[in-house]
């Protein structure tokens, strides 16, 4: 291997695609792990490898055996999504190689229900109250699992509560998250999205996509309490790099739900041009270098998750346009209720652009169906 083709470090998470998009166009060469291996992530890393998991999470017996190669040995490592129930796996990765973000102890705090809301409540952030045993009229309740991400796992409350599991009192209002990076100290926004939901039976909350940049306007003194609070967060806990802080918004008032303490999937929306490359700023940031300012980024965009209704046959060399991403290698099997693709579009605002990912979205499921009747 020359020196040109070494790899500079390893992404991984449930979907590396957004991490290793962000590292080409830093000009960086990443290998990537995560579940999928999908055809676009196979194309922008060094190398990709798919780990076997029976379920929404990173599998860390899987993942120390694909670190253990001498190619990678000591490489640095910057994680995504999937690492939110498994601190300990992050914990024993550090002490192999230089893990970018947030450390273990970090996570495992903003993580862990109890210790959150503890925390919340001493910084006087709004959040909603939540129970570690089910609640006597579960009516106005959900249920989620800790460190679960995605929403496929909340569930209106019932009077049982599985294990690992906890109750939170249901709010009124919008979902609101904010991109921000941090150095230790500080918090500086990248930008708010707004989310919406793909319900399928037994997954009312299941994620469906978001749209951003908000514009100011839809922000205002709200916008700015909620960036207060990821400054207050920040500073007591000490987070680095990029994270985002999801909220609902209303009438009356806004409630903080979580923090992600690490890249996710609002990369889509903000990792284009003018914006230098978001892995680059994650990883100055985790230095403890925040940039002076940042580029503000014209129109909207919106990335939405296309789930298959029905098994979806994807036949050999499927051209996929140009607006999808997370393409499955073909052909292909896609089992129901799976994640097709992500549909990415832009418009000059929140709602053409979410407008185009859904005739997007439409269009391609037809395409597809069509093709398999041909």
């Amino acid at each position: 291997m020359t020196p040109k083709t070494v790899p500079e470090m390893v992404v991984v998470a449930l979907s590396a695609r957004a991490l290793a998009a962000s590292a080409c166009r830093g000009g960086r060469r990443v290998v990537a792990f995560d579940l999928f291996a999908d055809a676009d992530t196979a194309a922008m890393a060094h190398s990709c490898l798919a780990l076997p998991s029976p379920r929404l999470s990173i599998p860390g017996a899987a993942l120390r055996r694909a670190l253990a190669v001498p190619e990678l040995h000591r490489l640095p490592l910057v994680y995504g999504a999937g690492f939110e129930d498994h601190p300990d796996l992050l914990a024993a990765l550090a002490l192999d190689r230089p893990v970018i973000g947030n450390g273990a102890e970090t996570v495992k705090r903003l993580k862990t229900p109890m210790v959150f809301a503890a925390l919340l409540a001493r910084l006087g952030i709004p959040h909603p109250e939540i129970a570690a045993s089910p609640p006597a009229d579960p009516g106005g309740w959900l249920i989620k699992r800790a460190g679960a991400s995605g929403g496929a796992h909340i569930r209106p409350a019932a009077s049982r509560l599985p294990a690992g599991h906890y109750a939170q009192r249901r709010m009124a209002g919008r979902p609101v998250s904010l991109l921000f990076l941090a150095d230790g100290r500080r918090a500086m926004p990248v930008g708010f999205s707004r989310q919406w939901v793909a319900p399928a039976a037994g997954q009312p909350y299941r994620y469906g996509g978001a749209v951003g940049p908000l514009p100011p306007s839809l922000c205002g003194a709200t916008g700015a309490a909620m960036i207060v609070a990821a400054s207050r967060i920040t500073a007591a806990v000490g987070l680095v790099g990029l994270n985002s802080a999801d909220f609902l918004a209303g009438p009356a008032g806004w409630c903080l739900l979580e923090i992600n303490p690490r890249p996710g999937a609002t990369l889509d929306l903000f990792d284009r041009p003018p914006m230098p490359s978001l892995l680059d700023l994650h990883l100055a940031a985790c230095a403890g270098e925040l940039a002076a300012e940042l580029p503000p980024l014209a129109g909207c965009r919106a990335a939405m998750v296309v789930y298959a209704s029905a098994p979806v046959p994807l036949p050999d060399r499927l051209r996929w346009p140009d607006w999808t991403a997370d393409r499955p290698r073909t052909p292909a099997l896609i089992p129901a209720g799976a994640p097709l693709c992500t549909v990415i579009a832009d418009g000059p605002d929140m709602l053409e652009a979410r407008r185009l990912a859904g005739r997007r979205a439409r269009g391609l499921c037809l395409r597809l169906a069509l093709a398999e009747a041909a």
